[in-house]
């Protein structure tokens, strides 16, 4: 019997750890999984990562974690097939983890976020409560200008000090769920995991997402650059706006398109006011503002684009 199998025993373990490739790199995932294995070595823990064609070095990582399940996903997500203008082959992947996963909590990382040294505690600490979904805090882990505006306007909202309590909003990059939970919504993720209507759906039911402040995960891109970052707000605009168009009316979705436009002022100003209020890294804010405004004005458009076409990519499907 191997390492894996000591963990996992033949009972569902504590806690199933799911972690999704988005920097789809060897460097990216080793970082990610140094700072969780401490932490998870503490319970019966499984952790899943399904990998597509971008992960490099996967013999490696295989025998440097033997306590990591690696799903060969090479078959079902096919890079090529949804090309750079889609963000869908991280949902697929999610999918694949969490429909493999025997947990009774389970927990979505992504392979560029770095988990604090307590974070399996923390996850099983606040899942002891009635919540469906809890949600944790992400801070920035690496103090460069562009680091802070991607950090800002991808998870500015969650930058400690969270409100812990209930809240409209907890993200798939720190996220724990009880299997019942999730099994309840099976239909909405079972091919691909969108955040966001499986949030909707969880609320519509009656249950409580949450926060929990001693969640962190450190956001840790180190290799970012301006023009893959503006083409992924775009794609990651268009994605959000597609997947809010499949639940609307078409009056619904011009009214979206039109008020669009607002969106750099908006979320912006948002951000700013967050910040503000947290009273930390203002100067980081100040020297970022300038790339904030542009990164918003980019998912802006990519959110009108979204709504026109009613699709999520440029080769998804229409709604």
């Amino acid at each position: 019997m191997d390492e894996k199998d000591l963990i996992m025993g033949c009972s569902a373990p504590d806690l199933s750890i799911v972690i999704a490739l988005i920097a789809g790199r060897q460097a990216a995932l080793t970082t990610c999984l140094e700072a969780l294995e401490a932490s998870a070595r503490l319970y019966r823990v499984e952790c899943i990562v399904p990998y597509d064609a971008r992960l490099d070095g996967v013999e490696e990582l295989v025998k440097k974690f033997p306590w990591v399940d690696f799903v060969d996903a090479r078959a079902e997500v096919d890079e090529k097939q949804f090309g750079s203008s889609s963000r869908e082959h991280h949902d697929i992947l999610r999918a694949l983890g969490i429909r493999r996963a025997r947990g009774r909590v389970i927990a979505l990382l992504e392979d560029h976020g770095t988990p604090s040294s307590d974070w399996c505690t923390a996850v099983l600490q606040a899942q002891q409560g009635p919540d469906a979904a809890i949600g944790g805090a992400v801070e920035n882990g690496v103090d460069r200008v562009l680091n802070w505006a991607v950090y800002y306007c991808d998870f500015g909202r969650y930058q400690n000090p969270v409100p812990e309590g209930p809240a409209e909003f907890v993200s798939d990059s720190n996220v724990s769920y009880k299997r019942e939970a999730l099994e309840s919504v099976k239909a909405l993720w079972f091919d691909a995991f969108h955040e966001t209507s499986v949030h909707w759906e969880l609320r519509r039911q009656g249950e409580i997402l949450r926060l929990e402040p001693r969640m962190v995960v450190y956001q840790t891109r180190r290799t970012l650059r301006l023009l893959p970052v503006l083409h992924e707000r775009y794609v990651w605009g268009r994605s959000f706006a597609g997947t809010r168009a499949s639940e609307a009316t078409r009056a619904r979705r011009i009214v979206f398109a039109s008020l669009s436009f607002l969106l750099p002022v908006v979320l912006s100003g948002r951000i700013v006011l967050q910040s503000l209020h947290r009273r930390r890294y203002l100067s980081r804010l100040l020297l970022s503002l300038p790339l904030i405004v542009s990164l918003e004005t980019i998912w802006s458009l990519g959110e009108f684009v979204g709504y026109v076409t009613g699709r999520a990519s440029r080769r998804g499907h229409k709604t």
